[in-house]
């Protein structure tokens, strides 16, 4: 499916790569030369989050960031498995067709999990950590996501008025003049319809907030390994605004990666990318340098 970038392409000006999985489209950017850098992001956003970051990185570092399979520029199906274990196994098949290594792996949201279950089992390809507020446990989830799950609520609220992704922009961005008109549309440009919101609700209906969801007992298994991923390097970057992962996820955060180097942003919220850019594109620089 094609989507009119015109009028993106100064926020987001970069080549589109396609990775064939199982028939679909998985899209990805591919940008510079040097040490591998993976970006992966949540939900709703896709890999228009990172931005910024791909262009403050690219001109030392290979930045690799896909879109999720449903979300950004990949493919869409209406019958697909949108679970945490397939997301992980698409970043794996990501990775293992362009036979990355060595990898300095940066997640957000539901990136986290993502991310750390492909680590997880493939600890020798990674080199070191960039965590955004996000979470790779079991924690508490608030009520305004879980009420996105709710039947016929969800569907409606979720697919038909585009509300996750269209309140996030006011809930997750704490600094509204960052949020002008033209990142709100590279936000919601892909989520441009009922079909295309398709992963925005599975991915809120995969939250495991019980033993029923398909993800729970795979975000268990992520949570109990962790601990073979302690000895690399790790930089904490979090939005102390963030409603949903709020400082009880940084206190896990530190007590399983008590050598991280943790950085609190008191007044960015969830989207801590947006809201404190200029801050963090300084740490990370230095970080991956220091860690090189």
């Amino acid at each position: 499916m094609a989507y009119d970038l015109t009028g993106l392409r100064e926020l987001y000006p970069f080549e589109s790569h396609y990775l064939e999985v199982d028939g679909l489209r998985m899209h990805y950017v591919d940008e510079g030369s040097g040490a591998t850098v993976v970006m992966l992001h949540g939900n709703p956003t896709w890999s228009f989050y990172y931005r910024g970051l791909i262009k403050a990185l690219r001109d030392q570092y290979r930045v690799v960031v896909p879109d999720h399979m449903g979300c950004g520029l990949s493919d869409k199906p209406s019958d697909y498995p949108y679970t945490l274990s397939t997301h992980i196994d698409n970043v794996e098949k990501l990775i293992g067709q362009l036979g990355l290594s060595d990898i300095s792996l940066v997640v957000h949201d539901w990136g986290g999990a993502i991310g750390f279950g492909w680590a997880v089992r493939h600890p020798e390809l990674v080199r070191r950590f960039v965590v955004f507020n996000t979470a790779a446990f079991m924690g508490p989830c608030p009520f305004r996501i879980r009420v996105c799950r709710w039947p016929v609520f969800g569907d409606i609220a979720v697919r038909g008025l585009n509300a996750f992704a269209r309140c996030a922009m006011v809930m997750a961005c704490k600094n509204r003049s960052l949020m002008t008109s033209e990142v709100k549309r590279g936000y919601l440009l892909p989520y441009n319809s009922f079909a295309n919101r398709i992963a925005t609700l599975r991915f809120v209906q995969d939250i495991p907030l019980s033993r029923n969801v398909p993800s729970y007992m795979v975000l268990k298994e992520i949570e109990t390994s962790l601990a073979q991923l302690a000895d690399r390097p790790m930089i904490i970057l979090w939005g102390a605004r963030d409603f949903c992962f709020n400082d009880w996820y940084l206190r896990q955060w530190t007590a399983r990666f008590p050598d991280a180097d943790v950085h609190r942003f008191a007044d960015a919220g969830h989207y801590v990318v947006e809201d404190a850019h200029d801050q963090i594109v300084p740490l990370i620089q230095e970080f991956l340098a220091q860690h090189g």
